[in-house]
């Protein structure tokens, strides 16, 4: 039995807060603004090898798209944007091209998967990097009490090995985040609350998607939450 498997959204990361719970308890959040999500494409096995949906995210400006790709929206009859992702479905999930994707798509108390791309910390030593303790502060140690110490072996291999722990490159790499609890769902200001942190730095893009190691709720929109539904439904409210 297949487990049918929904497209997700590309968001921006606006900070942190904090709320409480119903019994007082301060609950440290991520808040992510959920702004434009347009299906771009479908891609399904019998011609692209597996199924997926494109999704577009944000508005670019018509002086930062090329040639080819003005082509490719203008076809598609869809305002250009600033960044695309794809996301893997399951066969039953495939959404309508063209339409908008609501904040709507998660609901509170699912779980979901953040992808995003870390803060930069630009070169670090091996105490920052990798928590080294460092050389002791005495007994003949001096100018490299923050070192890592020695990094090979004896005459044999006499070299280095690979992924040693070093001094380096520390941040500014993709991290994926699993199983982050949505404690709130804001349709009007299209943001949404997660529980705990979420990586990288403020104004950033992150991709959410429901938590492969979770169970998705019942009540979460299948195969998808589209905008103009859920504005037809607040007119009609009205």
């Amino acid at each position: 039995m297949s487990i049918s498997r929904r497209t997700g959204l590309v968001a921006t990361k606006l900070g942190m807060s904090q709320v409480f719970d119903e019994l007082g308890n301060v609950v440290p959040v991520t808040l992510l603004h959920v702004a434009r999500n347009v299906v771009l494409r479908n891609k399904k096995v019998d011609t692209d090898g597996y199924d997926a949906v494109v999704i577009g995210y944000g508005r670019s400006k018509p002086n930062r798209v090329s040639k080819p790709v003005k082509g490719m929206f203008a076809k598609l009859q869809v305002e250009p944007t600033c960044a695309v992702k794809e996301f893997r479905v399951s066969a039953d999930a495939f959404l309508e091209v063209g339409k908008e994707l609501s904040v709507s798509h998660f609901v509170p108390g699912q779980f979901v998967d953040v992808m995003g791309t870390t803060i930069g910390k630009g070169f670090a030593g091996p105490m920052k990097r990798h928590n080294f303790s460092g050389l002791e502060a005495s007994h003949g140690v001096s100018v490299s009490h923050r070192s890592h110490g020695s990094t090979g072996q004896r005459q044999d291999p006499g070299k280095v090995f690979k992924n040693k722990k070093m001094a380096g490159h520390m941040g500014n790499v993709k991290v994926s985040l699993q199983n982050l609890r949505v404690v709130d769902v804001d349709s009007e200001l299209s943001v949404i609350a997660l529980h705990g942190a979420v990586p990288g730095s403020k104004g950033s893009v992150v991709y959410i998607a429901d938590a492969v190691k979770s169970l998705v709720l019942p009540h979460v929109p299948f195969p998808g939450a589209y905008l103009d539904a859920e504005l037809s439904g607040k007119m009609g409210e009205i």
